[in-house]
């Protein structure tokens, strides 16, 4: 769309409050799925090292192989079940998936010999769910949300999935303490990472709870009723297959370029679930770390104030422009953990990393969205996530061994080598932007956007 078609910031917020029924009900499944997704993604690693009994190269790589098999699962499956179930019964069918996978996952430790099997198993089962059910948010978005204020409408979507995560991350802590006190016997303080499986009990019925209300709420009626953007197949092509094939953006070498230049600042992201949980609670006091959720919390409630501000001012710039802006800020953070542990410099960090993800992530879905044909968009996300997948997979699989090397749980700990490590990598990304800006553009200009 070119900028000059855009509506203005008072027609977009119109357009925004007087949204049907049927954009409302989607993002209520989006902000509980956040309470709940990343209530469990946060505590996971710890929950699998200390109650299922892994090793910290173990525990990483289970949350690396769940967070890349969601992505996976997105990419070669989730994305077409969303479109051929459609956004109201693809939720449905996704909640119902990581409800069970929840359980089997809180249950597997009192399992003995196949508490592992188990653990694998909810790995598998709640990665499918939700490979299902962030392109049927997307799409639901786009089939309910009207078309010029669809940036603002992205930009919604992953505000009200943020405030989801403050929710949950700021009653986390509280659970954990009266489970760990009650049920466990043990003090948080004494054991910064006890009372885990009472936060997860909690998130289990939160998500039976999301699941009733979407049940009861969103009927076929308001699926019907409350489309403003058809969700009609996309016309089969013609043509040879060769041709066909390069019709497709994810041959197209701009688009190939564009979202995979962006892996490296993606592993920072990662780092979040895998690296960040055992960096806090090992070398931090232990009243720091058993207030983990409560600095992981920081970056939601970030995203939620400036997400949509952002989104407003930056409505008319180009994406790639926000991409290397927004980019260079996330990947610039990790060198304020480059000294010795401070909590300030901590604080700062996540608030500063969180500034860079608001000018950029939500963009990037209203990107790829345009990108896809109708009755595609699922599928076209899918594809767009491939990188993010790579990121999550491989990121788990040296974060353990760099944990253990520079933040041993006992002996002498260097944790500034490592982030400076990881804030180099990570600065690849917006480099590389840079460079191609010009090349980038020249394709988006071609265009007419």
């Amino acid at each position: 769309m070119n900028a000059e078609t855009k509506p203005n910031l008072r027609e977009t917020l119109r357009l925004l409050g007087s949204a049907s029924r049927g954009s409302w009900l989607v993002n209520l499944v989006n902000f509980g799925d956040g309470v709940a997704y990343f209530g469990v993604l946060s505590l996971m690693t710890l929950f699998m090292e200390v109650n299922v009994g892994f090793s910290t190269h173990w525990s990483t790589v289970s949350i690396s192989l769940f967070t890349g098999g969601v992505t996976l699962f997105t990419a070669l499956g989730g994305g077409t079940i969303s479109d051929r179930l459609g956004v109201r019964r693809a939720l449905t069918l996704s909640l119902a998936l990581v409800l069970t996978g929840r359980v089997l996952l809180t249950l597997s430790p009192g399992l003995g010999g196949a508490a592992a099997a188990a653990a694998w198993t909810s790995i598998l089962v709640m990665a499918f769910g939700e490979g299902v059910i962030q392109p049927a948010l997307y799409s639901g978005i786009k089939e309910y949300t009207h078309p010029r204020a669809a940036t603002m409408g992205f930009a919604v979507l992953y505000s009200i999935m943020n405030l989801g995560i403050v929710a949950g991350e700021l009653v986390s802590p509280w659970i954990r303490q009266w489970w760990a006190a009650n049920v466990e016997g043990v003090s948080v303080r004494a054991q910064p990472a006890a009372g885990i499986a009472g936060s997860f009990w909690f998130f289990i019925a939160f998500t039976a709870l999301l699941l009733a209300a979407h049940l009861g709420l969103f009927s076929r009626k308001v699926e019907v009723r409350d489309r403003v953007v058809e969700a009609a197949p996309a016309a089969r092509p013609d043509g040879p297959l060769l041709d066909r094939l390069r019709a497709l953006p994810i041959l197209d070498g701009r688009f190939l370029f564009f979202i995979f230049v962006l892996l490296p600042v993606r592993t920072l992201f990662a780092h979040q679930w895998v690296t960040m949980p055992h960096f806090v609670t090992r070398a931090f006091p232990p009243e720091i770390g058993a207030r983990w959720e409560w600095l992981s919390g920081l970056n939601p409630l970030v995203i939620v104030i400036f997400v949509p501000l952002f989104a407003a001012l930056t409505r008319h710039r180009r994406v790639v422009d926000m991409m290397i802006a927004g980019t260079a800020v996330t990947a610039l953070s990790s060198f304020l953990l480059v000294g010795s542990p401070s909590l300030p410099l901590l604080v700062t960090y996540f608030v500063v990393f969180s500034l860079g993800e608001a000018l950029w992530s939500s963009r990037f879905l209203e990107y790829v969205a345009d990108l896809a044909p109708p009755g595609k968009v699922g599928v076209y996300m899918g594809l767009a996530t491939i990188p993010w997948f790579l990121a999550k997979t491989v990121t788990g699989f040296y974060a353990g061994w760099v944990l253990d090397h520079f933040v041993p749980k006992a002996g002498p700990q260097d944790p500034g080598t490592m982030w400076l490590v990881y804030g180099l990598v990570a600065l690849v990304s917006p480099v590389g932007l840079l460079l191609a800006r010009r090349w980038l553009l020249a394709k988006e200009s071609a265009a007419g956007g």
